[in-house]
């Protein structure tokens, strides 16, 4: 299923895709007749909707054989086109925002590029930071101020949404949490980022400004032919690939992650629980930021992204997701 959440009358609602439409869920829900449910109701929201967990994707996946039947004044009252829709970010409001570094191509090449060895450390621990989720964008608009424009970066990563509740989960178990996988932009400002770095700590105002995710939240049952199960948990071949204003300039896959998205939600959940709605990103993949792609000499003289710029990460299966960069000079 490609789960969504889309503007409605300037409301934010939940709905799936089914073909070149969205399906509302709470309405479909509620009109649907002669259909075996198994939730009172799916709400409009998406966080909501997430913590249902299975029976609520059960319902979907009924409500999309009743949808496909349907007479058409039924689809036509529950449904709008995909074409024309405003979506935004699948899950708007994450309960949390954590971003890992889990390609070892891209952690060796940024070092190499800042002429330091690897760090041997990469390979104990899937390490993780927070990032803003109050500052979390669909495709569209990414509104930046003059001095993200510094040195203004993409980040291509690939994100899973956590399902369902849980603590100190084991990485054997930890697939079982996630509820779908979705396009993640880590948008940088590295001007800002590199500063304050110099500190130990952080990224926080380089990183803090916006994260988009979309178009849509992929559950795993439509993922299937591209897992390999190991013993650390899952692997997605999935190809990744950012355009910029039409541009290939980066491409990757999710199963070259050297960490599975499993081991990272163990390493997360230890001591602490993570909660329906919480977004965990890969980290960037290979060539999968202009920080890298300049300072191994791809582009040279060094490219970096400026107001009006339009970047495409996609990720196969998974969609496209699009967004313009916007400056605001009023607020």
């Amino acid at each position: 299923m490609k789960l969504v959440t889309y503007l409605s009358n300037a409301t934010e609602r939940t709905g799936v895709i089914v073909g070149d439409r969205i399906m509302d869920l709470e309405r479909a829900h509620a009109i649907s007749k002669g259909v075996a449910l198994q939730c009172s109701a799916l709400p409009a929201e998406m966080n909501a909707f997430l913590r249902l967990g299975q029976l609520a994707l059960s319902d979907v996946q009924s409500l999309i054989s009743w949808f496909s039947m349907a007479e058409s004044s039924e689809q036509q009252g529950v449904s709008v086109p995909v074409e024309g829709t405003k979506l935004c970010a699948p899950v708007p409001h994450p309960t949390s925002m954590r971003d890992g570094y889990a390609f070892r191509q891209h952690v060796e090449a940024a070092r190499r590029n800042r002429g330091v060895d690897m760090i041997p450390e990469f390979d104990e621990i899937p390490i993780f930071y927070f990032t803003n989720h109050q500052a979390v964008f669909g495709p569209g608009d990414i509104q930046v101020q003059e001095l993200h424009c510094d040195k203004l970066d993409f980040e291509l990563e690939c994100a899973i949404v956590i399902g369902k509740q849980g603590r100190n989960i084991k990485a054997s178990e930890a697939d079982s949490y996630i509820a779908g996988l979705m396009v993640m932009n880590d948008w940088s400002a590295r001007t800002l980022q590199m500063k304050e770095m110099m500190l130990n700590l952080g990224p926080a105002k380089g990183k803090d400004f916006a994260t988009s995710i979309g178009p849509w939240l992929v559950t795993l049952d439509e993922l299937a032919d591209t897992i390999t199960s190991t013993p650390n948990g899952n692997q997605y071949d999935l190809a990744m690939s950012t355009h910029v204003n039409g541009t290939l300039v980066s491409t990757g896959n999710v199963k070259d992650m050297s960490w599975t998205f499993a081991q990272i939600i163990e390493r997360a959940s230890y001591g602490v629980t993570l909660y329906p709605g919480d977004v965990i990103g890969s980290g960037t993949c290979g060539t999968g930021c202009f920080l890298e792609l300049n300072g191994s000499k791809v582009f040279d003289p060094a490219w970096w992204l400026k107001p009006g710029d339009v970047v495409t990460c996609t990720i196969d299966r998974l969609g496209e997701l699009t967004n313009e960069v916007t400056l605001v000079t009023s607020y």
